[in-house]
């Protein structure tokens, strides 16, 4: 993992930053999980309280080539810049970049009620709506490709890390154990 892309959204009278993101990320998701088969990892350098304009990729410089031939950024182009790939600096430091999921408590409900541990009633009494965990993460929001719903995809960068550690990526780009260069 020694190469990266930057993919920065340009700004647009008629779309939102973040509305071309989340359109640009979702392209982005099926096409990793089709061509690179976890071995490419994504970042935001940009992130703050929002994740920001830029996405980062992460790979070798073949599998980076290949994503990129797969010419999945059709359509996003004349809203999208997209750096050549660059080899990463000799200086970086490390992070683990995961999604978050926190399950709803209409989740926990309707599990409790299935597996026949507790019955309606006994859900909404014992499983409140105050359980609910809010996170305060930013977030991409994409329409599930199995269900059509919108979902959002909490985003989680550790702290910087010293070492690299290698491991495969999900198909949005994330591990919860292995890391990509932050610099």
């Amino acid at each position: 993992m020694d190469y990266y892309i930057d993919i920065k959204v340009l700004p647009d009278p008629e779309f939102k930053e973040t509305v071309l993101l989340n359109a640009l990320f979702s392209k982005l998701h099926r096409a990793l999980g089709q061509v690179t088969e976890g071995r490419v990892g994504v970042s935001f350098p940009d992130c703050k309280k929002f994740l920001g304009d830029r996405i980062r990729l992460h790979g070798t410089q073949a599998d980076l080539t290949k994503l990129m031939d797969a010419n999945w950024l059709q359509g996003l182009r004349d809203y999208s810049h997209q750096t050549e790939i660059k080899k990463i600096p000799d200086k970086v430091s490390y992070k683990i970049v995961r999604r978050i999921q926190a399950k709803s408590v209409h989740n926990k409900r309707k599990r409790s009620v299935a597996k026949g541990w507790l019955t309606e009633t006994e859900a909404i009494q014992k499983i409140p709506d105050t359980q609910q965990k809010m996170l305060r993460l930013p977030f991409l929001q994409i329409k599930s490709l199995s269900n059509g719903n919108a979902m959002r995809i909490y985003v989680e960068h550790s702290k910087d890390l010293e070492g690299a550690v290698a491991g495969t990526f999900t198909s949005y780009g994330f591990s919860s154990t292995a890391t990509v260069p932050w610099f």
